[in-house]
């Protein structure tokens, strides 16, 4: 490209102009210590540009998003259990350990969201808890899922019309979401909301969920590019990682 000499000097001072203004949105870089990650952000206000899957409305997604709040709702073992002291984390299938404090695997996927995103945590939680050995839990879950149960839930979102931008987070159980997780969808009513999922599980991933959300919330937006990790592999997952997985959806944090 050419250009005349005289025009650089011009340049450089817009440019250190253009800098200074904008030194206050430094992006973050690298990994964050588990125990700097905040699980609340009160009164925050997030802007959204998501790349949504839309279902019965055509106006349902970003243009609806642009000046609401983000909810980050998730269901975990932890906060749904009352474990004893010497719960075993470390061979446990949904639980991880953190700066010597246990985590439900989607809570810490949750949080990381947060850190990301911005936005308010919202733990789905039921009225009955779940037992504290993981087998018993596991065979309740089989059988809420075989009779289609409905959990009563002790959380309920207030406030709900504020929130425009919905992260949902669940482990996979039996091929499905957890029957807690659809009495969250039902008993909340997010038309014109996007719903953005995100899923840890043994490595069936979202198996029909996904579809299942749009039946669920016909009025709503679906991101059908979720964020996924095993078990196995949930222990590694980075905010560096969720943070670009954030970013490609185009969700801004203020």
């Amino acid at each position: 490209m050419k250009s005349k000499k005289i025009v650089l000097p011009f340049v450089c001072m817009f440019m250190m102009v253009l800098l200074s203004a904008c030194g206050g949105k430094g992006e973050k870089t690298g990994d964050v210590p588990f125990a700097e990650v905040k699980k609340t952000n009160p009164d925050s206000t997030d802007k959204t540009d998501v790349s949504v899957t839309e279902n019965s409305k055509e106006d349902t997604g970003t243009e609806k998003s642009e000046s609401g709040k983000i909810l980050i709702a998730y269901f975990s073992r932890v906060g749904n259990t009352d474990f004893t002291d010497d719960v075993d984390a470390v061979t446990s299938a949904s639980l991880l350990v953190k700066d010597n404090q246990i985590y439900g695997n989607t809570q810490y996927v949750a949080t990381l969201v947060q850190k990301a995103a911005g936005g308010d945590l919202f733990l789905i939680e039921t009225k009955e808890k779940y037992p504290s050995d993981y087998d018993e839990t596991d065979k309740q879950g089989e059988k809420e899922n075989r009779e289609k149960t409905r959990p009563e839930l002790a959380s309920h979102v207030e406030n709900l019309d504020e929130y425009t931008t919905v992260f949902l987070g669940f482990p996979n159980w039996y091929y499905d979401m957890p029957m807690a997780v659809y009495s969250f969808l039902e008993e909340h009513d997010l038309s014109g909301k996007t719903i953005i999922p995100f899923v840890t599980s043994g490595g069936s991933g979202f198996s029909d969920a996904i579809s299942a959300m749009k039946e669920l919330e016909p009025d709503a937006g679906v991101v059908e590019d979720g964020f996924e990790t095993t078990h196995s592999k949930v222990d590694e997952v980075t905010f560096d990682e969720v943070e670009q997985w954030v970013n490609d959806l185009g969700i801004e944090k203020k």
